[in-house]
């Protein structure tokens, strides 16, 4: 049984964990179980901060069989009417009883009852050293902390890459895994379509997680762009915990990726196995647009999506997963109005996986365009 501790949107991390492993248990709204067959890999998932595998036996016990050497223990207790003080007692108590065994043990405290990403990570609670161990107390289970967020590697790969627009490719990379991961658990070597490839950045994520980039874009200066990042990640390979998972005897042969300058309302793609991508989101706005701006925007980004996936419809074969991050417009009230495409796409030959979309947002306290998740197939 493993533990996922969820990001700022839990329901999209839930909906991610669903996608990958079937499914799952809600202990609180940023807990999660799930069950897997192989052990799961934080670095796939954009959506879940740490990963942690549920101990068979006490904490002490568990601690005590860790081979000779200075031991480091971090504790974040979820537990209800946890606080810094019960996370640190109980961390404390560890340790007093292991010094007592003769054990060299530094206590990794945090700012609250758990410890943050940052926290676990740069103090190596990572799950790599079996002698530096984080664990998690909900209630009377613990559970051993296996993986956690690199928020590093995200930032060297974001910012890192040679080709970058203030205009574009302006895609988070965890929300590029979670547009893949949604498509569900594909088999490695997949063709993953991005028909708005922009310069590249989920694009990257696909090859990062063992498949097929398959870009196209109406850009022929942004596609260009797309190319040297691609190039970029396959030749310098700068994150060491991100292996690809396919090789190529040269980047001139595209072993990996295939790009294209296209419109995506009347490119005719090769085959594909998977489509993820952020559509159009509209122009940049730094404040609640008007009625008017609102409904000109919702006409010239619906019209595009829904062109899309007309397009689209003929090319792909039945149950093909197709995942859009669409946008969505903040209003006076606080709440966000969605594009009202959904009967449009049913009637187009697809199946709205989830058509209420209660939840399924990701974006910033206070941000004007979040983007609104829509999950497809086709029937």
């Amino acid at each position: 049984m493993y533990l996922a501790v969820l990001g700022r949107e839990p329901e999209l991390s839930n909906a991610e964990l669903e996608s990958l492993f079937g499914k799952i248990t809600h202990l609180t709204n940023n807990l999660s179980l799930f069950d897997s067959k192989t052990t799961p890999d934080i670095n796939r998932l954009g959506g879940s901060l740490k990963l942690a595998e549920k101990l068979s036996e006490k904490p002490l016990e568990f601690l005590s069989k860790i081979e000779d050497g200075k031991i480091t223990i971090g504790i974040s207790d979820y537990s209800k009417g946890a606080s810094k003080k019960s996370a640190t007692l109980e961390a404390m108590k560890l340790k007093k009883i292991l010094t007592r065994h003769g054990r060299s043990v530094r206590v990794v405290l945090g700012d609250d009852a758990v410890l943050s990403t940052a926290t676990s990570l740069h103090n190596g609670l990572s799950g790599k050293n079996p002698k530096k161990i984080e664990l998690i107390k909900v209630d009377n289970d613990y559970y051993k902390v296996i993986g956690v967020q690199d928020i590093d590697a995200y930032s060297r790969r974001d910012q890192g890459r040679p080709a970058r627009d203030a205009k574009v490719g302006m895609l988070p990379p965890k929300l590029a895994q979670i547009l893949i991961n949604l498509c569900g658990a594909l088999k490695p070597g997949s063709i993953i379509l991005d028909p708005f490839c922009g310069t590249g950045v989920l694009l990257q994520e696909a090859l990062l997680m063992g498949y097929f980039a398959y870009g196209t874009d109406i850009s022929e200066r942004i596609v260009g762009f797309a190319e040297r990042n691609l190039e970029w990640l396959i030749e310098k390979r700068p994150f060491e915990d991100h292996k690809l998972g396919r090789t190529a005897s040269s980047v001139s042969e595209k072993g990996l990726f295939q790009l294209a300058i296209g419109d995506a309302t009347e490119y005719q793609w090769e085959k594909l196995d998977a489509v993820a991508c952020e559509g159009y989101l509209g122009k940049p706005m730094s404040k609640i647009p008007s009625d008017i701006e609102l409904k000109e925007q919702k006409q010239e980004c619906s019209s595009i999506i829904l062109g899309f996936l007309k397009n689209l419809a003929p090319q792909i074969v039945k149950n093909t997963p197709i995942v859009i991050a669409a946008p969505a417009w903040l209003r006076e009230n606080g709440e966000y109005s969605r594009l009202e495409i959904l009967d449009q796409i049913e009637n187009m030959g697809y199946n709205v996986e989830n058509k209420s979309r209660e939840g399924l947002f990701y974006h910033r306290e206070g941000q004007i365009v979040a983007r609104d998740i829509i999950i497809l197939r086709k029937v």
